[in-house]
């Protein structure tokens, strides 16, 4: 089966050893996305954050040949709690209809003080779906 690494252009792809997303068959697997933009530059509100994570994604997922549609787990990390309505909503914006499996936790800290929020997700991309049974 064909293994397809997507890259994001980070520095930290090759020094770490990681891809932004890799598809492998029907599979997409995006990785814990940070809210960063290529100038290093990082919004401070936790919504903007996490629509900057959605957005990294969004472009992972198009270039593996998929959409949020395809989406069938979330996994979001916070570093606070208080943070969790304005970050469920921008999440609820993108997946409202599509209401993948999520997982939301409060960890201690990200790899960057400024981040508040990070996303990761994968994706199945079918292209006829056998009947549920």
């Amino acid at each position: 089966m064909d293994r397809q690494l997507i890259s994001s252009g980070s520095p930290w792809e090759l020094t770490v050893g990681y891809s932004r997303a890799v598809r492998v068959g029907e599979r997409i697997f995006v990785s814990g996305t940070a809210p960063q933009f290529d100038d290093g530059s990082c919004p401070e509100d936790p919504a903007a954050q996490a629509r900057r994570c959605l957005e990294i994604i969004g472009a992972a997922l198009t270039d593996a040949g998929a959409g949020f549609a395809d989406v069938v787990r979330t996994r979001t990390y916070l570093t606070a709690a208080a943070d969790f309505p304005a970050i469920a909503s921008v999440h609820g914006e993108v997946f409202h209809d599509i209401r993948p499996a999520n997982t939301t936790v409060v960890v201690a800290a990200l790899l960057d003080a400024r981040w508040k929020v990070e996303i990761e997700v994968e994706a199945l991309v079918i292209d006829e779906r056998a009947p549920l049974r």
